[in-house]
């Protein structure tokens, strides 16, 4: 997993067309879904910018935001300051998760699983999660699925212009993984006119929904429900993102 330092300073300009509100209703529904009450503690694992954190917050939860780059921790506490809003950020790997006490809802939005490189960090990363929730507490997720690795970011390249920014977006599709390494170019006008160049490079991983569902039940969760491409409809042949919900049934801090 990267660090994002470059990624970071340009992360929101560049998911400038995300409307987290919007999505974070969309989670909020999930939850009301599955969870008699209201509130609670909210895990918002790998965060980045607290973009998510900020909205469910304003939904009434307690919210915990986890992600391991500093840089993006800085910019959500900018954020936090400007809004006033109670959370708390941690900077911890989430294959390393460790929380002061249980947790109610776990959501680890916008691929974050993709960005796991083996199977082996996806379950330590399920494990981690179940291990740390309460019995019945809910997790939430959504992942590219291997049809958009295999035939939206494939070989493609992308493009964003913003005020300030120019980014190229080179992916390179690797089938025999159907891991997406990407390069990501940046191009920022000075104050004397010219252009800076900028560069990061990290990889998506695409899992199977068998290997998911697998790992979910093999931490101790019971899986709710799955959707596709953010609707309450069962995922397509075509759908570029599965959300997972699943209900934490077994947490490893159970005694027999």
């Amino acid at each position: 997993m990267a660090g994002y330092s470059v990624f970071a300073r340009y992360y929101d300009q560049l998911t400038a067309n995300i409307d987290y509100r919007k999505r974070a209703g969309y989670f909020n529904d999930i939850i009301r879904k599955f969870r008699d009450t209201d509130g609670g503690i909210l895990l918002d694992l790998a965060c980045g910018t607290g973009s998510i954190s900020e909205e469910m917050a304003r939904f009434g939860y307690d919210v915990i935001g986890v992600d391991n780059s500093d840089e993006m921790l800085g910019i959500a506490l900018d954020k936090k300051f400007d809004s006033g809003l109670d959370i708390q950020y941690l900077c911890q790997d989430m294959r390393r998760l460790d929380m002061f006490g249980t947790i109610d809802i776990t959501l680890c939005a916008l691929d974050s699983i993709n960005h796991l490189n083996s199977i082996g960090d996806v379950k330590a990363v399920f494990d981690n999660v179940a291990f740390f929730s309460e019995i019945g507490g809910l997790f939430i997720f959504d992942v590219n699925t291997l049809y958009k690795h295999r035939n939206v970011l494939a070989n493609n390249t992308f493009t964003y212009e913003t005020d300030n920014v120019y980014c190229v977006w080179e992916n390179t599709l690797v089938p025999e993984t159907d891991e997406v390494k990407m390069q990501l170019e940046f191009f920022e006008l000075e104050e004397n006119g010219l252009y800076s160049r900028s560069s990061d490079a990290f990889s998506e991983k695409a899992y199977s929904e068998e290997e998911l569902e697998k790992l979910l039940t093999d931490a101790g969760f019971e899986i709710l429900a799955k959707y596709g491409d953010d609707t309450f409809d069962p995922p397509a042949a075509d759908s570029q993102r599965i959300v997972y919900a699943a209900k934490c049934i077994r947490n490893g801090q159970t005694v027999n």
